[in-house]
């Protein structure tokens, strides 16, 4: 499909459109679901990427990716009386569930390195927690799901990096050694954790603050409110040195980073001594206009090959987390005339790049499709979905 230009103005996407990209994505999802094992059931939606474990795509990305599908297809309406997708769903919850004890997805051995099991915990316990927001675990398998997210809960929390109180899939060998976290892993990590809070599930609160800390010192601050800052991809920014000129591939990440911190309902200290939110309506409102305005840099990177590409370093698997991210910010703005801009602007940007078939992807992998179709689908369904609580102070009691 030929890249949109900013030349180019881009057509309002009807709701009768936006409805039937997602019965179109529940379509095409259900027909990418793969056999983990020969001669067993299809139950996985594996995310490919460059990366290989001896030759294989990493058991993280193989549960990381089922969890990120498998949430899009329960979200997606109907859900209660589509036996097909529940059959499908089922089979992938079994899956997620029984790969906890994959020698890759251990805690214990984690000894950090490139290692990207932290995706299969963080979407592996987010895809769980939906089946049980939805009352949609499935009857025979309610044992196995509370155990599951119960191991993958602890997986997030004792394989955060220590000191620095955030999490990244590429840092030094050593599981105790501090190192760089990521912003954009981060972030998504956060949200589950604050969802799993949500729900009953007691979650370290140190581990939440560690997290908040981190992000709030990743913002490359040009301003005294931080309001349209860019985000690094790791590490905290240097007060001294502006990164603004590094927006154009931040948006993504500033639009999830500002909807985690204030889904986590994080604070700052003022110089005087007064804690206020550390994100706000104009933080939020800001990475998602940056994020329209920069969208064209982001959309170089589509089904490009290599990874962190100069200029701005952006990987082509940011391109649909960005625009899912994006929608998440967008609904938690409570301005109703500025989040019906905001979405028709987001929403135009992201059926400019839908292909003929349907689906969306921004790798060159065909297959990961799967991943695209199902970050668009979440962020089409966003106005629908309940938006993502915002942090209880008080523990959870699972």
């Amino acid at each position: 499909m030929p890249r949109p230009t900013k030349a180019d103005p881009l057509p309002d996407v009807a709701q009768k459109d936006l409805d039937a990209a997602v019965v179109k994505g529940v379509e095409l999802l259900l027909s990418m679901q793969e056999r983990f094992e020969p001669g067993k059931p299809a139950c996985e939606w594996p995310y490919e990427g460059v990366y290989r474990v001896n030759g294989q795509i990493p058991i993280g990305y193989r549960v990381g990716g089922t969890g990120i599908t498998a949430t899009a297809l329960v979200l997606a309406p109907g859900y209660d009386q589509d036996e097909k997708r529940q059959a499908a769903v089922a089979r992938a919850c079994a899956f997620v569930c029984a790969q906890r004890s994959h020698p890759l997805m251990s805690i214990e051995d984690y000894d950090a390195g490139y290692d990207v099991r932290g995706w299969g915990y963080t979407f592996a316990l987010d895809f769980l927690l939906t089946l049980q927001r939805s009352n949609a675990v499935p009857k025979d398998q309610a044992a196995e799901v509370d155990a599951a997210m119960t191991h993958y809960l602890r997986a997030i929390e004792e394989t955060q990096i220590p000191v620095s109180g955030g999490w990244n899939y590429a840092r030094p060998d050593g599981r105790q050694t501090k190192a760089a976290p990521s912003s954009f892993m981060t972030a998504s990590t956060l949200i589950t954790l604050v969802q799993a809070r949500a729900q009953g599930y007691k979650v370290n609160q140190e581990t939440i603050d560690k997290a908040c800390a981190f992000l709030i010192a990743s913002r490359a601050q040009t301003t005294d409110d931080g309001v349209g800052s860019s985000i690094l991809y790791s590490g905290v920014a240097n007060p001294r040195r502006s990164s603004q000129r590094e927006l154009p591939g931040a948006m993504g990440r500033m639009c999830v980073v500002e909807s985690a911190l204030t889904i986590a309902r994080a604070t700052i200290t003022t110089a005087t001594g007064e804690k206020k939110p550390a994100s706000s309506e104009k933080h939020l409102k800001a990475a998602v206009e940056a994020f329209i305005t920069h969208w064209d840099e982001l959309d170089k990177r589509r089904m490009q090959t290599g990874t962190h590409i100069g200029p701005y370093g952006v990987a082509p698997y940011y391109f649909m987390y960005a625009h899912r991210y994006a929608a998440m910010a967008t609904e938690l703005i409570t301005d109703e005339n500025d989040k019906a801009r905001l979405r028709k602007s987001t929403n135009a940007l992201l059926f400019s790049v839908r292909s003929e078939d349907g689906s969306w992807n921004d790798r060159v992998f065909p297959r990961t499709a799967n991943f695209g179709t199902s970050f668009a689908m979440m962020a089409i369904m966003s106005p629908r979905l309940v938006s993502p609580p915002q942090l209880d102070p008080a523990p959870g009691t699972r």
